[in-house]
């Protein structure tokens, strides 16, 4: 019934893999994925030399040449024990007509084991880097069905197994199945590397592996009807409704130790215009409240707003400020942990908005840490961005930079969702739509990592949360594009 496909590597445990793959009834093969021969090789394995595991000419021959119903994928072999029982259940979960099946598994290092549950794919989680875990069970049929109605995978180096599940995901499930079928022992490492990975589509050293990527969501969002042609609505003059011309929003909760160096950076901004900047202060408990009130006893431009409700997160933190009657012509993003890199910035994202058609200004920032020393990466620039394709990319990664400025009128017509992580990307999807988006690609802005940040260390179970809220919207977006274009 299957045909198990494993990475060749030096690993020790690699024979014991091997083992428990060849002792299962179900597994006729094992396909060893690797860049030379592999030497002599257990009963039933066979070397097979590819240009890269993931590439395309891989994924096109496996999928044709395979001989069995169904191809076991293992995208990392190192450490890996799988349950007897995994392929039977992963069959299981196939009969429903899935095209991918794929399970939770457990991390192990040394005494300690770490559940790593996983989430539900969905129309938006067409994102690189979602996690399938360390076993993929995938329907050959399904895959050559896709490869006929869609295509072969183009020459890829990188990118050839995110094309196919893709072109996949076009017209099968992909299915999660809830139980854990894997383990994976971990070799101790520290947590730097994991760290930055977050941001290595933003690293410029891995920017041809980012143009595959591109090239193949851009591609399956036009198979689904979702791709938008670089054609966007006017933004209109701002109406005479605003008290001046711009103001720095800062939602804050218990920041005492760094909001007033955030204030003080926003007052500290020279403009050809008048601007306030408005903090809401979400019923801190930690002495922000009297900070703030000082402040903005000493600074007429300092307005301090404390919301009757107490049921806000940051994105319901914004809505109090840009629906305020205090909100100027454009609402410009400081975070209570951050800084303007500069007096100037204010100036510099405002004149963009004034003199471009745009709705939505941003700007690049560098990675500090709590003492404003530059951390790994550093400059975070986004300059995979593009005006052609940049609102059609932004469905595949998980941030489109700061700071952020927008236009007050049309982010009204929007508003924020009321969560505390990833309000900024709704919003900037949403305008992202109709609008055109303005970029400047020096950095103008201080990101402070440390251990009370939003970002820092989630647990598995909040990292999955927060990635499922994103996939969320951007399924949302995905079927309003789909309407705009009359795919729906």
């Amino acid at each position: 019934m299957i045909t198990a496909i494993v990475h060749m590597s030096t690993d020790p445990l690699l024979e014991q893999l091997l083992g428990e793959l060849r002792r299962n009834p179900l597994i006729r093969k094992i396909l060893l994925l690797c860049a030379e021969d592999p030497g002599c090789l257990p009963p039933r394995c066979e070397g097979v030399a590819v240009a890269g595991p993931a590439s395309g000419g891989t994924w096109n021959a496996l999928s044709a040449g395979a001989t069995t119903p169904y191809l076991l994928y293992c995208p990392a072999a190192a450490g890996l024990r799988i349950d007897p029982r995994a392929p039977d259940r992963l069959l299981a979960a196939m009969q429903a007509g899935a095209g991918i099946a794929y399970a939770d598994y457990a991390e192990v290092l040394g005494e300690r084991a770490r559940e790593r549950p996983l989430n539900d794919y969905q129309t938006g989680s067409l994102r690189d880097d979602f996690n399938f875990g360390p076993l993929i069970l995938l329907s050959r049929a399904a895959a050559r069905r896709a490869i006929r109605k869609y295509g072969a995978i183009p020459g890829y180096r990188w990118a050839g197994w995110y094309d196919l599940r893709l072109k996949i995901s076009a017209d099968c499930d992909l299915f999660h199945l809830p139980e854990r079928l894997s383990r994976v022992d971990l070799a101790p490492a520290g947590g730097a590397a994991a760290g930055q990975s977050h941001f290595a589509y933003v690293d410029p050293r891995n920017r041809p592996f980012q143009e595959e990527m591109e090239a193949a969501a851009t591609a399956h969002l036009k198979r689904i009807g979702a791709w938008l042609a670089p054609e966007f609505r006017d933004v209109t003059s701002p109406g005479e409704g605003f008290p001046l011309e711009a103001s720095v929003i800062i939602p804050v909760r218990n920041r005492v130790g760094t909001v007033g160096d955030a204030v003080a950076s926003a007052l500290s901004q020279r403009t050809d215009f008048s601007f306030n900047v408005i903090v809401v202060d979400n019923h801190s408990t930690d002495g922000t409240t009297a900070l703030l009130a000082g402040l903005a006893s000493r600074n007429p431009g300092l307005i301090h707003r404390i919301p009757v409700r107490r049921d806000l997160s940051i994105g319901g933190c914004w809505n109090e400020a840009i629906y305020s009657e205090c909100c100027g012509r454009y609402a410009v993003q400081l975070d209570s942990d951050d800084l303007y890199r500069g007096d100037d910035v204010l100036q510099r994202l405002v004149d963009l908005l004034r003199h471009g058609n745009y709705a939505l200004a941003i700007g690049a920032y560098t990675l500090v840490d709590g003492q404003l020393r530059e951390v790994p990466p550093g400059l975070i620039d986004h300059r995979e961005w593009s005006d052609a394709n940049g609102r059609n990319n932004a469905l595949r990664i998980n941030g489109l930079g700061a700071p952020r400025a927008f236009a007050t009128e049309p982010l009204r017509r929007v508003g924020f969702p009321n969560v505390g992580y990833g309000e900024d990307y709704a919003v900037c999807l949403r305008l992202s739509r109709e609008y055109r988006v303005g970029r400047i690609y020096d950095s103008l802005y201080l990101c402070r990592r440390w251990e009370g940040n939003t970002d820092a260390a989630p647990s598995v179970d909040e990292t999955n949360r927060r990635d499922h809220y994103k996939d969320r919207l951007r399924t949302l977006e995905i079927r309003a594009r789909r309407m705009m274009n009359g795919a729906a």
